[in-house]
């Protein structure tokens, strides 16, 4: 029962310590004077993924390469999956009116570049490379695609009041100290809460006699996925498909090209037969369902919303058997 108990800790700690260093990271940077749109597509993103890289991170350190690559493919078929349908069977979320079409084909790309890479066998400091310079490209579009939407806004008459917009965790009064705690919360805490996590996994792993990488695309990829699943329902309840989508899109390409990235240039992450022959697919395969969503403008009811849980449903059933 302890195993469970600590994983459970794990995680929490993995959560607040992530909500602590966004907050910090937000106000920081705001106050030192970086733009809330420059923010919001680096710091806010980084700080989200943070619980996934240090997972993976310490993982591969540990010598526990199924979990660090297990947690990034779960979490992407988990967001794909459940972190969508479970939202859309509370309320209907209009996909079709969303923009995003040229996200949800990067994200695409990208995972067809990881399962390229993962096909040389291990992920080392070349595909990091490779990897964290397509992370950089695709940031850098979205980062003009950014600018030049916030010059028409400015352009309209009717919107020349526009202000900077909001960014979550941000509060202007922030005193400096509240800013420093929040920081040395989610620094230490981070690290912290991985090394319980990866630890008590690997003995759930053990005493059940399933592989590593099981209990990382499952447990631990749905564990570290909460924040997204939180995000995305309130999105939901509140009419707004755009974020729910565009949560799922940017957390799947920060995950595939980030955090393997960076994990690779720490330490090798080798490939295990079982994610080629089928977690790779399956992930790429629950990325095409969303095509009727983001490509054909289909709207996300409540009955894709059932089969999108039923389907996450069976692929944990399957990795877990």
């Amino acid at each position: 029962m302890m195993p469970w108990i600590m994983v459970g800790l794990g995680l929490v700690i993995l959560l607040l310590a992530g909500d602590a260093l966004v907050k910090g990271a937000v106000n920081l940077a705001l106050r030192i004077g970086i733009p809330a749109l420059i923010v919001s597509l680096t710091v806010v993103a980084f700080g989200t993924s943070a619980p996934e890289l240090l997972v993976s991170v310490n993982a591969a350190l540990a010598d526990k390469p199924g979990l660090a690559l297990g947690n990034v493919v779960g979490s992407n078929t988990a967001n794909a999956l459940l972190v969508l349908g479970i939202p859309a069977m509370i309320a209907v979320m209009h996909t079709s009116l969303c923009k995003c079409r040229r996200s949800y084909l990067q994200m695409l790309a990208a995972s067809v570049l990881f399962i390229a890479l993962a096909y040389r066998g291990t992920f080392d400091w070349i595909a990091g490379l490779v990897l964290l310079g397509a992370l950089g490209l695709m940031l850098g579009d979205a980062l003009r695609n950014a600018l030049a939407h916030r010059r028409e806004v400015a352009a309209a008459a009717a919107l020349i009041a526009t202000t900077e917009e909001e960014v979550e965790g941000a509060d202007p009064d922030m005193p400096w100290w509240q800013i420093i705690t929040f920081l040395l919360l989610g620094l230490v805490g981070l690290p912290l809460g991985a090394d319980i996590l990866v630890d008590n996994a690997s003995i759930l792993a053990l005493r059940y006699g399933v592989r590593e990488a099981a209990i990382g695309l499952t447990l631990v990829a749905l564990g570290t996925s909460l924040p997204e699943l939180a995000t995305t329902v309130m999105a939901a309840i509140r009419r707004q498909a755009d974020v729910a989508l565009g949560n799922v899109i940017g957390s799947n390409m920060f995950n595939l090209l980030a955090i393997i990235g960076i994990t690779a240039l720490i330490s090798p992450v080798p490939v295990d037969p079982e994610f080629l022959r089928f977690d790779l697919w399956v992930m790429l395969a629950s990325s095409l369902l969303l095509i009727p969503f983001v490509i054909l403008c289909r709207d996300l009811n409540r009955i894709w919303g059932l089969a999108l849980t039923l389907a996450y449903t069976g692929y944990v059933i399957l990795v877990l058997t």
